[in-house]
């Protein structure tokens, strides 16, 4: 893996320490390499009322758009278990809006990595280059 990945890797790995997850006890963190270059990281955040928790995929994403970025070119979630990790169907819906493909890099407690893309995991995906807005 390249130094880049490696650093989206472990800035997801710090991530997770912060997260939020008193219900679940299941801490994540993402982090999102832009197009740019910039990597933004975030964690879950749960909630009592269980619709308004946020996915650290999604945070991560939202804070690179706050920051104007537009382009995702690569993912990485970990979580401190042994079963590796996969983003949830909404976190794989937001990917892609911002990526029509990218890697995503999955790494476990136990420190094994797995790659794969969005492509596989979103197969025959809707965003919004089908949509003609003018």
């Amino acid at each position: 893996m390249d130094k880049t990945l490696e650093e989206l890797v472990q800035k997801a790995e710090q991530a997770y320490k912060m997260a939020y997850a008193p219900y679940s006890a299941y801490p994540v963190g993402a982090a999102v390499l832009w197009e740019s270059g910039r990597i933004t990281a975030g964690c879950n955040v749960e909630n009592a009322s269980y619709g308004l928790t946020v996915c650290a995929e999604r945070n991560a994403i939202f804070q690179g758009v706050a920051l104007g970025e537009r382009t995702i070119r690569a993912v990485a979630i970990a979580v401190p278990k042994e079963e590796m990790p996969t983003p949830c169907g909404s976190c794989r819906q937001v990917i892609r809006e911002f990526a029509q493909d990218c890697l995503i890099i999955l790494r476990n407690g136990l420190g094994q990595t797995a790659q794969t893309s969005l492509a596989e995991l979103l197969p025959n995906s809707f965003g919004p280059d089908f949509l003609k807005i003018t």
